[in-house]
C-alpha cells in the first residue's frame, strides 16, 4: 500500500485551530469519493496548499515517525490529524492497519480527524464503517464528513460516528435538519476569539449534534453548489 509522507507541527500558528499539534498528509490520501477533490477543496489554495506542495514534493516524515511524536504528546493533549489530506487507504477503502496504529498511538490523548472515506454508497462502505466505529470506540475521534445536509442526515443515521458537514452559506448558526438532527455551525466561524482548541466540539465522539461548516476559500462557489445539493 502507498505510504504517504506527513508533516507534524507541535503547535500550529493557524488562527482558527489554535496552538495545538497538527498533522498534514499528502494529497494522495484523499479518497476518490470526496466531491471536493480538485473541485473546491480549501486545501488546494492559500497557505495550506504551500504546505501540501512540500509534502507532495517529498518533504515530510514517515507515518511511523509521526506516530512516535503522537505517543510523546502529554496525556489528554488535543491534536488534529489531517489539516489537509485524509486517513490512509486506497481506492475508497480505508487501511484498517494504519487506522488501528493511529488509534493506539493516540491512547490517552485527545486526537480527532475528519474523513471522506465513504461509509455509504460504496462497495467498501461496510468495511470503512466498521473501522471508523472501532476507532471512535477506542478514543480516536473520526468525524464522518458530509457533503450536504441531506448527506449528513444519512451519515448520522448510521450511528457509528459523529458527523460534520458543509452547509449553505446562508445557514443560521443552529438549525434542525429534515431528519430532526440539530446542526451547530462551527463556533470558530461564527464567534470571535473562538478556536478549535477552545471549542473542542469536533473531538467529542459521542456528540449527537452535527457540526456545520460554512463554505470558504477562493473556490467558495464550487463548494456552495455541492452543499446545496
Amino acid at each position: 500500500m502507498f505510504e504517504p509522507l506527513v508533516s507534524f507541527v507541535a503547535a500550529t500558528s493557524n488562527a482558527k485551530t489554535g496552538p495545538i499539534p497538527v498533522v498534514t498528509s499528502q494529497s494522495a490520501t484523499c479518497p476518490p469519493a470526496c466531491p471536493f477533490k480538485k473541485n473546491g477543496c480549501y486545501a488546494e489554495s492559500g497557505n495550506v496548499r504551500i504546505h501540501w506542495n512540500r509534502l507532495d514534493g517529498g518533504k515530510g516524515i514517515a507515518f511511523s515517525a509521526m506516530l512516535a511524536k503522537v505517543r510523546d504528546l502529554p496525556r489528554g493533549q488535543m491534536w488534529r490529524m489531517n489539516v489537509a489530506g485524509d486517513l490512509q487507504g486506497a481506492n475508497d477503502k480505508l487501511s484498517v492497519e494504519h487506522l488501528e496504529a493511529l488509534t493506539a498511538a493516540n491512547r490517552g490523548r485527545n486526537g480527532y480527524a475528519y474523513t471522506h472515506y465513504p461509509a455509504l454508497d460504496s462497495e467498501h462502505a461496510e468495511h470503512n464503517a466498521e473501522a471508523i466505529a472501532k476507532a471512535n470506540a477506542q478514543g480516536f475521534t473520526v468525524n464522518l464528513s458530509g457533503n450536504s445536509i441531506a448527506h449528513a442526515d444519512r451519515l448520522h443515521a448510521l450511528g457509528i460516528a459523529p458527523v460534520a458537514t458543509l452547509v449553505p452559506s446562508n445557514s443560521p448558526h443552529s438549525f434542525t435538519t429534515p431528519a430532526g438532527n440539530k446542526v451547530v455551525i462551527c463556533p470558530a466561524q461564527t464567534r470571535e476569539h473562538v478556536t478549535c482548541q477552545k471549542c473542542r466540539l469536533c473531538t467529542v465522539s459521542t456528540r449527537k449534534c452535527i457540526v456545520g461548516f460554512l463554505p470558504h476559500g477562493i473556490a467558495k462557489k464550487k463548494v456552495e453548489k455541492i452543499a446545496n445539493e
